[in-house]
């Protein structure tokens, strides 16, 4: 075969291999056929010394996703991880994909983005050969992305408000004349239709395809009582810190922060809560190659790591194995412990994935009225 005709063979395998179409033992059986295994793997492993780009969300969580996650993957690999914080949003991966400059390895995504990004051939197959399915709860990994780290919606409240009666599920949250009070939930709806759905009545094995219809006309009927809807964690945890709201819908992690700054003066319970997660992806394409990306989602699977998450910033270990090791003074606050994951409802990242932006739409409508 004529050189030139090798080494753009050659160079097609190498793209192959970086966009995550072949893995590395079928990269190197196709170069030694070629005669040119050791240039070309060379190359690449030159090429993946190069930095690994994090697309994160920024503030405390990313700064912990660095420090713990990054600097650990550093050390095994001398890969130096960078973090963006800007937020992958899905129009943000998909304006990165049409320009044809991507610039994001490793994406923490939205679930349901995540399903939704993966179907528009936007990013590349998780591995699962190196990413373990077994280090995740069943049911949160799919070809495109794997769960990386636990979260939920609860009910937080005042104790100076409600004494030794406190709210205890959705269904107080509603009823306005036993638990009077002003409410917050939060503007992106998430989390928000399944509390109005339980609190009338349907049971949680039921709540999925959601009756919007039902969900809003309870929400609607709520609105006279709510102080404020929440855009973000830190307004969320400012309403409930100021006595602007007396009860929230609050992410789990930010009701342990108001938790912690209040001296339990203001609580949650997971009972009744709503379990949701993130995941990691990669961008088809990525600058870093799919087995470097591929390589850092393993390493997060770590269940040590995830314990420290847990410390820093509140968030559950996705690894079945962490829950055990956490620290007994920590497993109040961990919504992977198997007592709190039985009295919490898993919402469908799988509905979000196909309904989401309709149906934010009209839940715009509904508490803007």
């Amino acid at each position: 075969m004529l050189d030139f005709l090798r080494l753009d063979n050659a160079d097609i395998l190498e793209t192959k291999y970086k966009n995550g179409e072949i893995d590395r033992r079928q990269l190197l059986k196709a170069l030694g056929i070629l005669g040119l295994a050791s240039t070309a793997m060379g190359r690449i492993a030159f090429a993946q010394q190069k930095d690994l780009v994090l697309a994160t969300w920024g503030g405390d969580t990313s700064k912990a996703i660095d420090s713990v996650f990054g600097a650990a993957f550093t050390k095994a690999t001398n890969i130096n991880v960078k973090d963006d914080g800007s937020g992958p949003t899905e129009g943000a991966v998909q304006a990165q994909a049409t320009s044809g400059k991507i610039s994001w390895d490793v994406l923490q995504l939205d679930y349901f983005s995540s399903v939704t990004l993966g179907k528009k051939g936007l990013l590349g197959p998780i591995d699962y050969n190196v990413v373990k399915k077994s280090r995740v709860l069943e049911n949160s990994s799919h070809e495109f992305g794997v769960a990386c780290f636990l979260n939920s919606y609860v009910l937080a409240y005042d104790t100076s408000t409600y004494g030794d009666n406190p709210p205890k599920t959705w269904a107080d949250f509603f009823d306005v004349e036993k638990f009077p009070g002003k409410r917050t939930f939060p503007k992106w709806m998430i989390g928000v239709p399944e509390a109005a759905l339980l609190a009338d009545g349907v049971p949680p094995d039921q709540l999925y395809p959601l009756d919007l219809d039902r969900a809003f006309k309870k929400i609607k009927a709520l609105m006279p009582h709510v102080a404020a809807v929440w855009g973000s964690g830190s307004e969320s945890q400012q309403i409930m810190l100021s006595g602007e709201a007396s009860m929230g819908l609050l992410l789990g992690t930010r009701a342990i922060l108001v938790d912690r700054d209040t001296d339990q003066k203001i609580t949650f319970s997971f009972n009744d809560g709503l379990l949701i997660f993130d995941a990691w992806s990669y961008s088809k394409g990525n600058p870093a190659g799919a087995e470097a990306a591929n390589q850092f989602i393993a390493a997060t699977q770590d269940p040590a790591l995830q314990v420290e998450m847990l410390k820093l910033v509140g968030f559950g270990p996705i690894n079945p194995e962490a829950a055990k090791i956490v620290p007994e003074e920590l497993r109040r606050i961990d919504c992977s412990q198997p007592e709190h994951l039985s009295v919490m409802h898993r919402v469908s990242m799988e509905w979000y994935a196909d309904n989401y932006a309709a149906a934010l739409d009209k839940y715009t409508a509904v508490i803007s009225s």
